[in-house]
């Protein structure tokens, strides 16, 4: 049954028995509906993960594997020359090998060899001139063969100054050695030569002349390839939405082009930017010489991050350095020709850090791929950026799959929690960080206590989620701070030129410093020049104004909420602490929840830093604030609504 009314269930089930069942939210981010065609994708994406349960557990990408790689090879020929630099360059690239330097053999092939093979997602055979002389390594090229008959083992050849048609069909040095095997492995001759001529369906690598070294590069680009698609493409943790972050970023990384490019992934914090970054460097890490993750650059130390970075891309860089300036330079020279993927995780507006370790293009080799996290856009004017990705909240029904996993251990609420589920996702505005934990905080927690909590929410935000916003909040100089404060409390949902003029008008400098908060993603600026701030970063900015007194509205800069005001302005148990209201310099009233107000002439007296106030009603002109005769303003008041 599909059903396509808003308003009305709807259905969606398949042979395998999955149902889905939506109804219209009223609060999803105040943006518009659910669309039918991404209910449907989402459904999809429902049978797609219940199919992959299903699928058989023979798979490499789906078995529990112990090794990457199994190195089958001829020690007599090539382990101290060929075998050993392919192995040297697969562990750099970070591939997991097993090659069997130690293992004492006996009569039988050892069951941890055996082990190693079954355990591995693939394999490299090298065939060289004396390979078939060894029964273990025809053993060994047998189990693998097994192995990838029942478990779908990927298998790669390298055929080493070898005619692979002497391998295929036992001529040559090949058929030499089964003439003597024929002496005295009768019973298992046969087992060999079916290995033997199934490579011949194989793909494979012949070596003949030329560098050794250059065909260790193609080779390994080839094998990491094959193998790291696979290892990882089933990432260990369900990472909702990210299949639209790659396909984004995959534009700007143009991975067809030997250009240098340099792409900027930005956001405010907890948006998901470190994970998405940590994700891409994963899936496409293998494409390169060399790679290194540089996570929280803005906190770490510059000599640190420059010897970590030569440590991560250079061949014996475990020598420290002293010097950022020599730092800077032996990065420069050893990356210079040298394809590379870094990562600048978390990367600020530091000029030595931007200059001394991430550079240039020009400091990167042929087809490099640089990629910056940051809260700062404009640093992609600053490192003149190829492609830059705003990261924003997610969508609805990525949103409610996030916290549910975290919440219930499912990609879906419980019955009796959707509405309370609904709450949290309106309240979080597809912020991925606030998912998580508020996720795991009402992980096991009773209806009445997910009910608590949301209160709570309120008026006091959630430390960890409010600590990793406030960091842009920190980064701020003091009139940049106080018009961000003016914006949470005040001028939220304004004109972007009327709030500048008046804030011109209060000396704060309200063009650049409007800008800097753009550029550092804490507003955000709409088509029809309207300033704009995501709720949680709303609620930081009015946790930042109660901070140090919560409970006392008097001793705040800035009041906005109207029983706040009715505290400070007319409670009479409030009047004794008015003393300290000379403090407050803006005031933001609606009326709707007080038909009339008459605040005490005294009150406004002892405001002589009140620069903004604006009284208003959001249901109309009934409601009205009375003054007296002979009211007066403060004198500095800069705007008044």
């Amino acid at each position: 049954m599909l059903e396509t009314a808003w308003g009305h269930d709807l259905y969606f089930a398949s042979g395998l028995g999955i149902e889905l069942r939506l109804r219209e939210s009223r609060s999803l981010f105040n943006r518009d509906r659910i669309q039918l065609k991404t209910v449907l994708n989402y459904a999809s994406l429902e049978m797609a993960s219940t199919s992959a349960q299903m699928a058989s557990d023979s798979s490499p990408s789906m078995r529990r594997c112990l090794y990457d790689v199994f190195l089958s090879f001829r020690g007599e020929d090539t382990r101290d020359n060929f075998t050993d630099h392919l192995h040297t360059h697969l562990v750099q690239r970070g591939i997991k090998t097993f090659r069997d330097d130690q293992l004492t053999r006996g009569e039988e092939i050892q069951p941890k060899l055996l082990k190693a093979i079954e355990k591995s997602r693939s394999s490299i055979v090298v065939f060289s001139k004396k390979y078939a002389d060894s029964r273990w390594c025809l053993e060994e090229l047998a189990t693998i063969m097994e192995c990838r008959q029942k478990y779908g083992q990927i298998v790669l050849l390298i055929f080493y100054h070898v005619d692979p048609r002497d391998v295929r069909k036992q001529t040559g040095s090949f058929g030499d050695a089964f003439t003597e095997h024929e002496k005295n492995w009768k019973n298992k001759v046969q087992r060999w030569r079916e290995a033997l001529i199934e490579v011949g369906n194989i793909s494979r690598f012949h070596i003949e002349v030329g560098y050794e070294s250059e065909h260790i590069k193609k080779i390994i680009t080839n094998i990491a390839s094959v193998i790291l698609s696979y290892k990882l493409s089933f990432p260990k943790e369900n990472l909702v939405g990210m299949y639209d972050h790659m396909k984004n970023i995959s534009l700007g990384l143009n991975m067809e082009s030997n250009d240098v490019r340099m792409i900027m992934i930005y956001g405010i914090g907890g948006i998901g930017k470190t994970t998405i970054a940590r994700y891409v460097y994963k899936q496409i890490s293998w494409r390169f010489e060399c790679c290194s993750f540089l996570e929280n650059v803005e906190r770490t130390e510059l000599l640190g991050l420059q010897n970590q970075l030569l440590k991560d891309t250079i061949v014996g860089g475990n020598k420290k350095i002293s010097n950022t300036d020599q730092a800077a330079y032996v990065i420069e020279n050893s990356l210079h020709f040298r394809k590379a993927l870094i990562v600048f995780d978390s990367v600020d507006d530091d000029m030595n850090k931007l200059e001394l370790l991430v550079g240039t293009h020009n400091w990167f080799g042929k087809g490099s791929r640089i990629i910056i996290t940051t809260r700062d856009k404009h640093l992609r004017n600053r490192l003149k950026v190829d492609h830059s990705y705003e990261v924003v909240g997610l969508k609805y029904i990525e949103a409610l799959k996030l916290f549910s996993q975290y919440a219930f251990g499912l990609d879906f609420p419980k019955e009796d929690f959707k509405g309370l589920t609904d709450r949290v996702i309106h309240y979080c505005q597809g912020h991925p960080l606030a998912l998580k934990v508020l996720g795991s905080n009402l992980q096991y927690k009773t209806i009445h206590e997910w009910d608590s909590q949301l209160h709570k929410l309120e008026k006091e935000p959630e430390m960890k989620i409010l600590n990793v916003l406030k960091t842009s909040y920190d980064g701020l100089d003091r009139s940049q701070q106080k018009i961000f404060l003016d914006i949470a409390c005040f001028f939220e949902g304004e004109n972007r030129d009327f709030a500048s003029k008046i804030l011109d008008g209060c000396k704060l400098y309200g063009e650049i410093n409007i800008r800097v908060l753009w550029d550092r993603c804490l507003i955000t600026v709409t088509s029809d020049n309207r300033i704009c701030m995501h709720d949680l970063i709303q609620q930081m900015g009015w946790q930042i104004v109660r901070e140090d007194y919560p409970e006392d509205p008097n001793r705040w800069s800035r009041l906005w909420n109207i029983d706040d005001i009715y505290h400070a302005f007319i409670s009479e148990e409030d009047a004794k602490r008015r003393n300290h209201i000379s403090r407050l310099v803006n005031i933001k009233r609606n009326m709707a929840d007080y038909r009339n107000i008459c605040p005490d002439k005294k009150v406004f007296v002892e405001m002589k830093k009140l620069r903004l106030l604006k009284v208003y009603s959001s249901y109309g002109d009934g409601y009205k604030m009375t003054l007296p005769d002979d009211f007066e303003f403060p004198p500095n008041l800069r705007y008044i609504h």
